[in-house]
């Protein structure tokens, strides 16, 4: 047990603190409003598709950060017949993502709750320039110890070493006072199955289960956390 007796909570940040989705249309929209795109659903719809497609590539060590960033509007394009170059496509969107924030339901409370009672700790796949954007424009950067960015890093979650590079930074860290909370099965579930830590799945969409990638609790709104948190640790 850690000596000060606090527990350690590592939580990610997209569509688990902030609404990526939400961010991500905004975005999109704005991208290719300025690069004369009309973005109808449909394209906003198969965008999201392809780019969690690229993301699972990247966690499974198929694709590299650079090949996902440029090869999902690449895809998108190319489907759709669209005459644009990928990377100013990329280049605009990462322009309009870096811009403002969007809190899932609870986070800001969430966050104020837990602080007093736990170490919270950020691990976060995203972009390094994109996130710390996002957690400026948010204002919730002190209420973490240390926020852990894959690209910084060089590895990427759900690959031990990531978490190995993570916990080495964690003052007195000991694995069964940690647990890691995500929406992604296969990115934070995983990583904390890899890591030899508990994991807290959030699964606002009450999306099914996985026999593969089981999560030790899950929970469907983010004021269910404390006390989950509190059973967890008792």
């Amino acid at each position: 047990m850690s000596e000060n007796g606090r527990k350690k909570i590592l939580f990610d940040l997209d569509d688990t603190i902030l609404d990526f989705h939400t961010a991500e249309r905004h975005a999109l929209r704005a991208a290719f409003d300025e690069l004369g795109i009309d973005a109808d659903e449909e394209l906003l719809r198969r965008y999201s598709e392809i780019n969690a497609f690229c993301w699972q590539q990247l966690e499974l060590g198929r694709m590299t950060r650079e090949e996902v960033l440029v090869s999902r509007f690449e895809k998108l394009f190319r489907e759709k017949g669209i005459d644009c170059d990928a990377r100013i496509a990329q280049e605009h969107y990462e322009g309009f993502l870096e811009n403002g924030h969007f809190f899932v339901p609870g986070a800001p409370e969430l966050l104020e709750a837990l602080y007093p009672k736990y170490d919270l700790y950020l691990v976060s796949n995203g972009n390094t320039v994109t996130q710390e954007s996002r957690l400026k424009s948010a204002g919730i950067g002190p209420y973490f110890k240390k926020i852990f960015i894959s690209e910084q890093i060089g590895v990427n979650k759900p690959e031990r070493a990531f978490f190995e590079a993570c916990f080495s930074e964690i003052p007195d860290f000991h694995a069964e006072d940690a647990v890691i909370v995500g929406d992604s099965l296969t990115s934070d579930i995983r990583g904390g199955i890899n890591a030899g830590i508990r994991t807290c799945w959030f699964n606002p969409a009450h999306k099914p289960v996985r026999d593969d990638i089981k999560a030790d609790y899950i929970f469907h709104a983010l004021g269910e956390l404390p006390a989950l948190l509190e059973t967890i640790f008792a």
